[in-house]
């Protein structure tokens, strides 16, 4: 075969679109719909706590490297129909392994199942394990080695009834872990809600942010990087994609190093916390991050909240006296709700939290009630609009408007002078030298292995118009 021919064969592969299935929670679809349309994903379906769409190898790591609502990226490589376990083994067993696997890799089962036929998910993976197993025991008379922790290739099989779908998990360890938490207070926002949280407002650092209530930080750093359009995933060590047979050093390389949507940020970010620990806390994970110069952490009570000079916009996450016990849980939403009519007129609030009796206590009305999930929790994410003077004559003044969270795109206001530097790769290995990864240093501690295990997946997909959601 010719050079040239090879060539263009290469870049056929390249080119060639395949399935693949965003992973997230329940509420974040639209947000996370929206996000894989602006990188460049075609067909896309919303489903229940996920979003299926297509693309190529380069989308796929783009979609695990930028996108900031998603937890799993996964590569469906058969769909199939079982009633029974032998059914299960003899399609996986079909599977020309080699493509995906050889002897000298790892590999690992997550089973999903939601079936009658199939009560048990540990059954399940370990037919799918064994059918792997006897596949390469009977053409090469050796075996792939089965590894819970950290495996070369983790494999998603997902069973709805008889419908199976079996993935490559192309991000391993779940996308939420960006590597930039240091230490965590107890009960800590998940990253990948924060951000959608940010993104369902419309905020992308067009005013100044503030979280009254910041704990860790994630709310106010997920902010700095949405407003600073820096990808989530430039923290992470690794992605399980990176050890796969295909994987292709140069155009991740490509992705990884490329800088050129990222922007200026000319306002500030404000956290601010009641209690010591969490404000030292906050203050590591921001200069891990390296966002420092974006962010404005301060020891203070929400007692002590005053009106913000500057237009700013409040997006916070209580306790909810679940998980955080507090002395008086109702007298502390009293005191967000005078706070907000007091000293944060003009601007926009929005508050997550759980129980109905706590949202009372705050004494507005709300614009906007979202339903999320935080952990297990079903949770309201509510915009309150305070209004400078009367209520009524300012609807009056603006008779027949809506008022919805703005989606307006920034535009790129880049210098050339301060903007962070970016981390470039060396022989594979990540290495930060620049302001924003402050000290050169990553997180290396230990990892779990969180996988995605929501319910209901796979389930009422529905044509997904961009249109709707370009307000």
């Amino acid at each position: 075969m010719s050079h040239q021919l090879k060539l263009r064969n290469y870049h056929t592969l390249m080119k060639e679109e395949f399935e693949l299935v965003a992973k997230t929670f329940h509420g974040l679809e639209e947000v996370l719909a929206k996000e894989l349309t602006e990188l460049g994903a075609s067909n896309i379906e919303i489903g229940n706590r996920m979003v299926a769409f297509t693309g190529d190898k380069a989308l796929m790591y783009k979609a695990n490297f930028c996108l900031r609502t998603a937890i799993r990226i996964l590569k469906p490589i058969k769909h199939f129909k079982a009633n029974t376990a032998d059914e299960v083994y003899d399609n996986i067993k079909a599977i020309p392994w080699e493509n995906y696997l050889d002897n000298s890799k790892s590999f690992a089962v997550d089973a999903v199942v939601f079936s009658n036929e199939f009560r048990h998910s540990k059954f399940v993976a370990y037919k799918v394990k064994d059918a792997i197993v006897d596949y390469f025991r009977d053409t090469t008379g050796e075996r792939p080695s089965v590894r819970i922790n950290n495996p070369d290739v983790l494999l998603n099989i997902h069973i709805a009834e008889d419908r199976c779908t079996l993935s490559l998990d192309s991000s391993g360890e779940s996308l939420h872990r960006r590597g930039y938490r240091q230490e965590a207070v107890e009960a800590p926002l998940n990253e990948v809600l924060a951000a959608g949280m940010i993104l369902m407002t419309g905020w992308k650092g067009e005013c100044d942010l503030i979280d009254p209530m910041c704990g860790s930080g994630t709310i106010p750093i997920e902010a700095a990087l949405i407003a600073r359009n820096i990808a989530p995933g430039v923290f992470r060590k690794e992605f399980a994609f990176e050890k796969w047979v295909d994987f292709d050093q140069d155009l991740f390389d490509s992705i990884y190093n490329d800088d050129s949507g990222e922007r200026e940020f000319t306002h500030k970010i404000y956290g601010y916390d009641n209690n010591p620990k969490a404000n030292e806390i906050a203050t590591h994970n921001v200069k891990a991050a390296g966002l420092s110069k974006d962010i404005v952490l301060k020891l203070q009570p929400f007692q002590q909240f005053e009106q913000p000079k500057e237009k700013s916009i409040i997006i916070t996450n209580p306790p909810y006296g679940e998980r955080i016990s507090t002395d008086d849980l109702l007298g502390l939403y009293k005191m967000i709700g005078e706070r907000l009519k007091h000293a944060f007129a003009g601007n926009d609030a929005w508050i997550l939290s759980y129980r109905d009796e706590c949202f009372d206590q705050i004494g507005l009305k709300p614009s906007i009630k979202v339903e999320l999930y935080n952990g297990a929790l079903e949770c309201q994410f509510r915009k309150y609009q305070l209004f400078d003077g009367k209520y009524k004559a300012f609807r009056q003044e603006n008779d027949g408007k809506e008022f919805k969270p703005r989606r307006d795109d920034v535009r790129s206001r880049r210098s050339s002078g301060d903007r962070p530097e970016r981390g470039k790769r060396f022989n594979g290995e990540r290495k930060f030298e620049g302001k924003r990864f402050e000290g050169g240093k990553r997180f290396e501690g230990k990892r779990e292995d969180r996988r995605f295990d929501g319910k209901k997946d796979f389930k009422s997909p529905r044509k997904f118009d961009s249109r709707k959601n370009n307000e």
